[in-house]
Parts: structure tokens; sequence; C-alpha cells
């Protein structure tokens, strides 16, 4: 449990560190003028409702008590680029932060009352005159402190396995600017909270809800000026780019083997690693979309057939299979939300070659931190056929 605690600590703060030292020199226009940031500090209340997506949560607890509602509220604090500057023409209205909260579920006894700590980013769809605008956001982070399965005293938590997981949301806003200070807000939020599979059980937590919030600039600035038109047509030229990503991690699994065949938890954690070469075509300075090959070596991959007979539970054995048979190579197709600082990727693939046991059609969504305009911090999560978990993705790539 420490291990994990530490893992997700080290993302968090590497991110954060990352966003960070990128804040600390934004970019400029061409002629390298530099230009002030504009700073925003906020607060938001989200009531939401818990989905039953597993037994534990409709009520197969310790109490006999269904989770089903949550009251929590953040801590905001992000910033945009000044107009003037090469980012803010691009990218009008486009802000990043880091927000901190408490996630209470109704529900104290048996979840705990975690706490949440995650970078975001949204930016305007929509204007619906110089006031009200219609926005996207989404957050990455952790979220610790949580009551979890222990064997020997929270067995029936078949919903949160560690004291740390993954916080992800999406939201959408309706914003209205009340004065050049002062903005409310007024949207939904989805969020999803679990492991990776780093330990099991892995139900997860899944709540929709509202967002009711109100920010408050810092430092606003006048300066509007239209978008210089041949700036606009080199960021939005089509070109390729080529991202070589070498990332690991590790996770647990479950593994169906006897006479008769049952399910059983393997002891111990299981490493993999991966490596990943990715075209990607840009349409404009926002999207891309293009193929990938993936590979993967996988400790706990196609190890059934090599069970040990009459070893169980604790002492379940395996002897090593060969390494060919632990790994998988596919084909994915990706599309990619492209902003500076941040990018979010979200792939569909199919392994030609795949290990005994696991699940051919895979999905994966990723968050890239660009450290320079060419290195970037990747961590991903990877799925199978959309409901199996298999593993994190936590590494390095190089856009060339």
């Amino acid at each position: 449990m420490k291990s994990e605690l530490k893992m997700f600590n080290k993302i968090l703060l590497t991110i954060i560190g990352a966003f960070i030292v990128f804040s600390a020199k934004a970019d400029s226009i061409p002629d390298e003028a530099s230009r002030q940031l504009i700073w925003r500090v906020g607060a938001e209340f989200l009531p939401s409702w818990v989905a039953g997506t597993n037994a534990f949560l409709r009520g197969d607890n310790s109490v006999n008590k269904r989770v089903d509602l949550a009251l929590s509220g953040d801590l905001r604090f992000d910033f945009q680029f000044n107009p003037l500057t090469r980012n803010g023409m691009l990218y009008r209205g486009l802000y990043q932060g880091i927000g901190v909260g408490v996630r209470p579920f109704y529900a104290k006894n048996i979840l705990g009352t975690p706490g949440a700590a995650y970078v975001y980013q949204g930016a305007p769809i929509c204007h619906f005159n110089n006031r009200l605008w219609f926005g996207y956001e989404w957050q990455f982070g952790a979220a610790f402190g949580w009551r979890h399965y222990q064997k020997e005293s929270d067995e029936f938590n078949t919903a949160v396995g560690g004291p740390v997981t993954a916080h992800m949301g999406v939201a959408f806003k309706l914003n209205y600017n009340i004065s050049p200070r002062w903005m409310v807000s007024l949207g939904f939020i989805g969020n999803h909270y679990s492991n990776g599979n780093t330990s099991l059980p892995n139900g997860g937590v899944n709540s929709i809800g509202g967002i009711i919030g109100i920010a408050y600039t810092i430092n606003p600035l006048d300066e509007s000026v239209p978008v210089d038109k041949e700036l606009e047509r080199e960021a939005n030229r089509h070109r390729w780019s080529y991202d070589i990503v070498a990332y690991g991690a590790w996770r647990r699994r479950i593994v169906v083997v006897g006479d008769p065949a049952e399910p059983e938890l393997c002891p111990g954690k299981f490493g993999i690693l991966g490596l990943q070469f990715a075209p990607l075509f840009h349409l404009n300075r926002w999207v891309g979309i293009g193929p990938s090959l993936d590979m993967q070596w996988d400790e706990s991959a196609g190890i059934e057939p090599y069970w040990v007979s009459g070893s169980h539970d604790e002492n379940l054995l395996f002897e090593r299979p060969p390494f060919g048979k632990q790994v998988s190579a596919g084909l994915s197709a990706h599309a990619e939300l492209t902003m500076p600082i941040f990018a979010i990727n979200a792939g569909l693939g199919y392994d030609i070659l795949c290990p005994h046991g696991n699940k051919r059609f895979y999905q994966s969504l990723t968050l890239k931190t660009f450290i320079t305009s060419k290195l970037f911090l990747n961590v991903g999560y990877r799925l199978g056929n959309f409901s199996s978990p298999q593993n994190l993705m936590l590494g390095v790539g190089v856009r060339l």
C-alpha cells in the first residue's frame, strides 16, 4: 500500500512540477517580448450522485447501505496566457491550474473521506456574448485517504483496493463574467476513481454531479488584439509528428486454475514494460489523428498454462513462461487534443500478437505533459474490451 501511495504522489508531483516550470517560462509572441500571465483563484461546490457500478456500492457492505451521494468542495488556482502572447492569441480563454478538495461520500464508515489533488485544463467551446460562454474541462490527479479493502478487517470492499486511487474527471460548464474580476459557473461533471489494477479488488467509484463555482481574477488584463493571421495559418498547417513512448508499471492479476478451475488472486505484483511508436497527423493546432504500433511485455500474461499443480492461495506458483508468450503487439488508431502544456490522447487498438487469456481489443487514455516542446511525461491507462482494467502506462516520450 505504501508503494502505491508513493507512486501516485510521484506522478502527481512530477506533473505539477512540469506545470509550474512551464508556466514560469510561458511562451511569448515572435519578438520574444515578456508578457504577464493572468492568475485566478476560485472555489467549487460539487453535489454528486454515485453510480452503483459494483455490489459494494449497491449495499453489499458491512452496514448494508447503498452509497449514492457525495458532497464535495474544491479550492482552485489557475492561469491564462496573456492575450498578446502566441499562446494567448491561438488559444483564447484556455486556462490550466491546480485543485485540491475533499470527497465526503455520505459513507464515511465504509469509504472514508478521501482528499483529492489534481491538475486541470479547460477552454471555451462557444461564446454567447461578451460575458456568457460554455466550455469544457478535464481533471487528472490522485485521491487519497480511502477506507479500502483489507482481507482481515474490510473484506466487503470490492470498490477500492488501496488508500490511494487515480482521480479523473470531465466537466462542462456555463460561465458568466459578472465583472472583469468575478466569474460564476454552473455545470456538470463526471468523475472516476480507480487504481489502474495496481491493487485488487479494483471495482472503482464513479460519480456524476453538478458544479456551482465562483472565481476571482487577481490581475485582469484589458489587452485584446486580433489573432495574427500568419501566425494562425502556421499553427494550423497540416503536418506530421512522431511520438516515441517508453513506459512501465505494475499490476495484480486474477487467474483461473485448479481442478475444478476457480479464480484465484496471484500473490505479489507483476511488472509491465511497453513501447509505442505513434505518427500523428495534425489537422489543425488543436486536433491530431494517427496510427500507433504498440508493444508490451507483461510479467503476469499467459501464466495460467504454467500453473504448478497443487499450489493455491498464498503459495500459488507458476513456472516462468517463455518471453515470447508474455509479449503483445498491436496496432491502434488515436485521436489527440493538443494544447499548450498538456495533450489528451485516446486510442482503440487490436493485438495481433496476444498472450493466452488477454483481451485482444484494447483501449487507452493518456495524458501527456510537455516539459519542453519535444519531451513529455506520459501517464496512461489501458483497458480491454472497454471493461477489463489492464495496467497503467507511466513513462516518458519524445515528439519528433
